[in-house]
């Protein structure tokens, strides 16, 4: 009887394990800096800084390989130069996994994703009257999101 139960504990067990990871995964890739949706077959990859960044098709041949995001979060305000600076080197890393010497830019985006705030307040009464001051602060959490096209651009005379 004893074993019938055992097994029984150890099937919702490992029921309940195989729960966990799918959806501890889908947590992590929520947070993933970096995503592609392939739009053509990828290539070898290289190395980042392979990977040239353009703000307009190029004039030479080329062949799209993928559609890419990448983000940055910062804290307190809407980033900057460095935001914009991180967001590339994301999307070139993404590039060069998938073998793109190139990727076209989009355009970017900023978001607030949250916030982080706090507050104090006291308060004092008598017989015939009350009084109550308070005072909070918010501050925000950002994330600048950056959209490139993945390509290989076929060498010059090839």
């Amino acid at each position: 009887m004893n074993e019938w139960r055992n097994a029984i504990a150890t099937t919702k067990h490992r029921a309940r394990c195989e729960w966990a990871v799918p959806i501890m995964l889908a947590f992590l890739s929520a947070c993933a800096p970096s995503t592609h949706v392939l739009i053509g077959p990828a290539r070898q990859p290289i190395r980042p800084d392979q990977v040239t960044i353009y703000s307009h098709p190029p004039a030479a041949a080329f062949e799209e390989i993928a559609i890419l995001d990448a983000s940055s979060k910062s804290a307190f305000f809407a980033g900057g130069q460095k935001s914009v600076d991180k967001v590339i080197e994301r999307l070139k890393i993404e590039a060069a996994k998938l073998g793109a010497n190139g990727v076209i830019l989009e355009g970017f985006s900023d978001a607030e994703t949250g916030s982080i705030g706090t507050g104090v307040g006291s308060d004092s009464y008598g017989n015939h009257s009350a009084v109550g001051v308070g005072v909070g602060g918010s501050l925000g959490i950002y994330k600048k999101t950056g959209r490139g096209e993945a390509i290989y651009v076929q060498p010059a005379g090839g």
